[in-house]
Formats: structure tokens, C-alpha cells, sequence
């Protein structure tokens, strides 16, 4: 197919740099635009970015120069890394101007005409997009993509509730520093301690995942309405953020069934083997001391959610360990294989 062009708005952050390192040689987008704000604007790429990826910036990126986010952007799709209070600004007047935005940030994510979209869990929320055009006159859209948390959270999830229901959940995360944007948390407040607040962060985590695991009812996103207590807390890991999860699922599953559902899971992005997409979005491991930040944030190129230690729960009913990496499916990555769905299936 021919390549669609691409823009990165907030393109010299943390976020910014992970969809330029995962859209560097991709197949179907081709990126021509950055964006940034302050005194980066004019400036060429490699000169206004403290780049923190372990790979260099990729071939004819450095040379790019940083655009205004509110000046022309020659790209269809924007895919947006801005902070919360420029997205605001900035992401429904690209919409309104034709921009196919797939955003990482929080402002439209519980918008009811706004798809608050994980590929492989919900993709007739895409239906939004028909409502949000006709009712707000956009030539152009809004996707959103999850919170780093959340998005994890409802792969491992959305199997288990598909298949079985589920009727309440505790969560607890153990959340990286890298989730905090660079340069995150203060070094003396990371080390040696545990970090038991995120503000915002546990409501976030609810609210998403009920509309994520929601219905459309033609109309409308119905929450999926589950009952969840959840804690969230940042620890001095750099990247992947580990969740400790307790369910009650009717008919109480036994532990085999609920790691061949866990197993078994594919969505959309996998049946039409999307470039971004995971294998296997949801990996069950065996080993008893698994997964692990260090071990496991990488699997499937960090597009994967790994789960170990499912087991009997004598209070809730199952529990396990999931881990992901937060940067990648937690932000970036899912907003690409957000944009991958739509262009395969002719929504953009």
C-alpha cells in the first residue's frame, strides 16, 4: 500500500521518542513531521532532544527540523505526545482540520464520542468515531489510547471477562519511574523508597478500564460497571510496571481454565498480523518467580503483557502477576497498532 505520511507532535519527550524509534522503517507510515514547543520550535531535531533511548535517533530523523504544533503539519495521521494542557489545545483543532490524531494524552479519553480504543479488546468502539464526526462537523478524528496501567491491565482482563465475567477486582501496581516522563520522579524520593501515591492514577485505572471493557450499544459506550479497588504505587524500576491482580470470576474457574483463556486470547491486530502487533498480546509464564521488569518488559519488542503466578486466590477466587512495558504498549506502540487497525480496516 502506499505509505501514509505521519507527524509526531511532543515529538522530543519520552513518549515522542518512542513512536519515532517504532516508526523508523515502518511499512506503512512514513514520517514527515515533528512538533514541539518553547524554544526546540526551528531548531533541528538532534540539536533540541535529550535523546534517552538506547539506540541512536533513527537515520534522517536527526536532520528533521521541530515544527509549532499549532502551524501546517503536510501529515494525515498525528500521532500526539503531548502533555495534557497542549493536547487540550491543540488535538480537536487538528481534528477539526482534517488530522487523523491517535493521542497518548488524557484529556479525551473518557469522552463518550471518542474511542478509548485497545486493538485486540475493543474494536467496535471505533463506531464513535461516526458520532464524533457528525456531532462535532470534524473531517479529521480523536483516538485515544489508554493509560500505561490500564492498558496492560485490560489485555490480561479482557479474556477473563469474555470468557467467564468478571464480577470484582484489587489491583496493586508497581509502577516505573519512566511512567513519571523524564525526568520523573526526584532521585531522593525514588531511591530507597516506595512512592505510595500517583495522583489521579488509581481513578484513571477504573474509569478506563471499565469503558475499555465496555459494550457499544449502538450509540454509546455501556461501562462494563466491575467493581475494582486499586492501588497504585511508583517504585525505582526504570521501565515496566508490574500489577498484582485478585479476581472473582463466576462459576470460579479452575486455575487451568483461567491460564488456557489467558492463552488462548487473540484480537483483530493478530487475525490481520499487523506490523506492530504482538504474536501473542498475552504471555502466561510458569516459572514461580516470573515476570520480572528486567526479564520480561521486552517480550514481543515490548507490545506483549506477561503474566505469571496465576493461582488460587482463598479470598477473591484467582490471582496473578502481569508485567508490561510502559513506554511502548502502555503508550506509544498502542497508539501505532491503533493506527495500523484503522487503516486495515478502512476506518481512515
Amino acid at each position: 500500500m502506499k505509505k501514509r505520511k505521519v507527524a509526531v507532535l511532543g515529538a522530543t519527550g519520552t513518549v515522542g521518542q518512542r513512536f519515532i524509534s517504532l516508526l523508523a522503517g515502518h511499512p506503512w507510515f512514513e514520517l514527515v513531521a515533528l512538533t514541539g514547543s518553547g524554544r526546540s520550535v526551528g531548531q533541528r531535531y538532534g540539536d533540541a532532544v535529550h535523546w534517552l533511548l538506547p539506540a541512536d535517533v533513527p537515520e534522517g530523523v536527526a536532520d528533521m527540523p521541530v515544527l509549532p504544533t499549532d502551524g501546517p503539519i503536510d501529515a494525515e495521521i498525528c500521532f500526539s505526545a503531548l502533555p495534557t494542557e497542549a493536547a487540550a489545545e491543540h488535538e480537536a483543532a487538528l481534528a477539526k482540520r482534517g488530522h487523523h490524531v491517535f493521542t497518548n494524552a488524557s484529556v479525551h479519553r473518557m469522552d463518550g464520542d471518542v474511542p478509548l480504543l485497545l486493538a485486540e479488546v475493543n474494536f467496535p468502539h471505533v463506531r464513535a468515531l461516526e458520532r464524533q464526526r457528525r456531532e462535532r462537523g470534524w473531517s479529521g478524528s480523536i483516538v485515544a489510547n489508554g493509560n500505561c496501567t490500564a492498558i496492560h491491565l485490560d489485555l490480561a482482563l479482557a479474556p477473563l471477562h469474555r470468557g467467564f465475567g468478571i464480577e470484582r477486582a484489587v489491583v496493586t501496581t508497581m509502577q516505573a519511574l519512566s511512567g513519571a516522563s523524564y525526568p520523573g520522579v526526584p532521585s531522593l524520593d525514588a531511591l530507597d523508597n516506595v512512592v505510595p501515591y500517583i495522583g489521579g492514577e488509581e481513578e484513571k485505572v477504573v474509569a478506563e478500564a471499565n469503558k475499555v471493557l465496555g459494550t457499544w450499544d449502538g450509540s454509546a459506550v455501556v461501562p462494563a460497571g466491575i467493581p475494582m479497588s486499586v492501588h497504585c504505587n511508583r517504585v525505582t524500576v526504570r521501565d515496566g510496571h508490574t500489577e498484582t491482580v485478585s479476581l472473582t470470576l463466576r462459576g470460579a474457574p479452575a486455575v487451568d481454565e483461567v491460564k488456557a483463556s489467558l492463552r488462548a486470547f487473540r484480537g483483530r491486530p493478530q487475525e490481520l498480523g499487523l506490523p506492530t502487533a504482538p504474536a501473542r498480546p498475552v504471555i502466561v509464564r510458569d516459572e514461580p518467580d516470573r515476570p520480572q521488569p528486567v526479564l520480561d518488559r521486552d517480550a514481543d519488542k515490548g507490545m506483549a503483557t506477561t503474566v505469571g503466578r496465576v493461582r488460587e486466590d482463598v479470598v477473591l477466587g484467582v490471582k496473578f502477576v502481569l508485567l508490561g512495558h510502559n513506554t511502548i504498549r502502555g503508550a506509544a506502540g498502542a497508539s501505532v497498532l491503533n493506527a495500523e487497525l484503522l487503516v486495515a480496516e478502512r476506518c481512515i
